[in-house]
């Protein structure tokens, strides 16, 4: 299982799964010491790498953006790496809070109920048929935009910091 279309169709089920995948779909995809190069944001408990961490993240992710995919608009292979563009889209439904590099709640947005699609490219290491390693490029300043975070109202600033002193109370 080393050809490119292989690898292919495993890095495309492991951004299919941050949708709707279990825990077993991310034990089988992803390696135990797989890295996320783009946990630096997300919650602590999302940052611990392999399975786990992939799993929190997906968690994370579906808890403040309901009816969460990704559509693959390309994807190229070279050897073990593995690069795909895609769209993702959802509905923004939950708090999503974003987090310090030590782990803090940096920012909180409130959900607005609006709708967003952004592209992505995410490149994934593919080692015996596991993800071994992700990273990311990702339009947030369109999400940004989409969602109502940016430019944000009054109200919305209000709005904000109420969510992050409750996540902070949370955490």
């Amino acid at each position: 299982m080393n050809t490119e279309t292989d690898l292919g169709a495993i890095a495309v089920r492991a951004l299919q799964i941050m949708a709707d995948g279990d825990r077993a779909d991310f034990d089988a995809l992803v390696h135990p010491a797989a890295i996320n190069r783009e946990d630096e944001v997300e919650p602590p408990n999302c940052r611990a790498g392999g399975p786990a961490g992939y799993y929190a993240t997906a968690l994370w992710l579906r808890a403040a953006f309901e009816g969460l995919a990704h559509e693959v608009h390309h994807l190229v292979a070279d050897g073990n790496l593995v690069v795909i563009d895609a769209t993702m889209s959802g509905r923004h439904v939950g708090p999503f809070a974003v987090y310090t590099p030590e782990g803090g709640v940096d920012t909180v947005f409130p959900p607005t109920g609006k709708t967003f699609a952004i592209t992505q490219s995410h490149w994934f290491r593919i080692a015996d048929g596991q993800v071994v390693e992700h990273w990311a490029n990702r339009d947030d300043l369109g999400q940004a935009k989409q969602l109502g975070w940016v430019p944000p109202t009054p109200a919305y600033l209000i709005r904000m910091a109420r969510a992050k002193s409750r996540a902070k109370r949370a955490a």
